[in-house]
């Protein structure tokens, strides 16, 4: 090799550096002999060996920096951060020009299927509709009591399809968030009602509808809710939409996390956020869980009722998930057993989903889910129904 050449000095792009594999590269590509073993073991670990040049790919179009937060942004990127990411590119390309037997350099594909001016304008468009570094490929995300932002690794696989029934219910959320990603007036949400009817998976099935019109979840705990307008403030920074999601929420009537949801909530000036929309659920219409004996004993009952109403109120919109009902259960049981491949049908199958539920404290979607799946189970192991 050249002593002369020096590879990967980049400037917009330094951050990939931090990689192991491209750290190793640079200085085997640089010289350094004995970083040639190591550089191949962490290779041959992430299995980029067949095509060097697409791992190199997935990390700059991963990398959060000036020009990807710029171009997510859709505004004008200055000619000097335009020119130094194009040289950057220029540099990756120049330290791939050559050939090893021990592993195959290969070339990027799309969106990346060069490293020059082409691919940078490229880039400016895949940023303007998809985000850019961890927004990418994450949907959902938690934030965590350090206040970090981290991608959640298992997320939630359901869809609007999978979801049967409430369809009231789901077009009154649906439409809710078209709103708001379009960039129309729109109001936090409240999901109330029974455990079971679909309220979180309503959620998980709607962010994963827009995620092509850059919505995301970022679910906080209810323990971390005085963190909510930290939280938004972050978020407000960030090109993209974000639902800052609530799951199973109670508090209790003198919680001091009140005053930090009310202040997070629209309706006050000082907490919105046109980027960010609240969204939880709950078992209660009014989420505070009064004592019958506070009731009883305040002396200033009526004020304190509407001060804990207005908590629920500053939620533009509520949506009731109600108690499922025979007819609408049976539905559910039919439409998932036919969609699945379910063999048994008719007053079979309704006299069986009637059972499950009654053996099971009652009826619901979710009820209705585990009941085909166990019918999915049994058929395939070819067992017969045993409730």
């Amino acid at each position: 090799m050249n002593e002369q050449t020096s590879y990967l000095e980049l400037t917009v792009l330094s951050g990939i550096l931090k990689d192991p594999v491209l750290s190793l590269f640079r200085a085997y590509r640089n010289g350094d002999v004995s970083a040639r073993a190591p550089f191949l073991h962490e290779l041959f670990e992430r299995g980029a060996e067949t095509n060097f040049s697409e791992y190199v790919k997935e990390l700059v179009i991963r990398d959060e920096n000036a020009f990807s937060r710029a171009c997510a942004a859709g505004g004008n990127i200055s000619p000097y951060l335009k020119r130094a990411y194009i040289c950057d590119l220029a540099e990756i390309g120049r330290s791939l020009e050559f050939s090893s037997p021990d592993f195959n350099v290969g070339k990027p594909s799309a969106p990346l299927m060069s490293w020059d001016e082409k691919a940078a304008n490229l880039l400016y468009s895949f940023y303007q509709s998809s985000g850019y570094g961890k927004f990418i490929s994450a949907a959902e995300f938690r934030w965590t009591e350090e206040d970090e932002l981290i991608p959640v690794r298992s997320p939630s696989s359901i869809t609007l399809h999978d979801l049967k029934g409430y369809e009231h219910e789901k077009a009154q959320v649906f439409d809710n968030l078209e709103n708001f990603v379009r960039g129309l007036p729109y109001s936090d949400m409240l999901l109330y009602g029974d455990r079971g009817t679909g309220k979180s998976s309503t959620v998980h099935a709607m962010v994963k509808n827009f995620f092509p019109q850059k919505l995301r979840l970022v679910e906080i705990a209810k323990e971390n809710v005085g963190h909510l307008p930290k939280l938004k403030s972050f978020l407000a920074a960030i090109p993209l939409y974000f639902l800052v999601f609530i799951d199973d929420f109670s508090l209790s009537e003198h919680d001091d996390r009140i005053s930090s949801l009310k202040t997070a909530l629209q309706g006050s000036a000082e907490g919105h956020a046109e980027n960010v929309m609240i969204v939880a659920t709950s078992n209660r219409r009014h989420i505070v869980d009064e004592s019958v004996s506070a009731r009883e004993n305040s002396l200033h009952r009526e004020e304190n009722e509407q001060e804990l109403l207005s908590l629920s109120d500053r939620f533009g919109i509520t949506v009731l998930f109600s108690a499922t009902n025979k007819q609408t259960y049976l539905s559910i049981v039919r439409a998932l057993a036919e969609e699945d491949g379910v063999l048994l049908s008719g007053e079979a199958l309704d006299a069986a989903a009637e059972r499950w539920a009654l053996l099971r404290g009652g009826r619901s979607p979710r009820r209705a889910r585990q009941f085909v799946d166990y019918l999915i189970a049994r058929q395939k192991k070819e067992k017969p129904i045993e409730l």
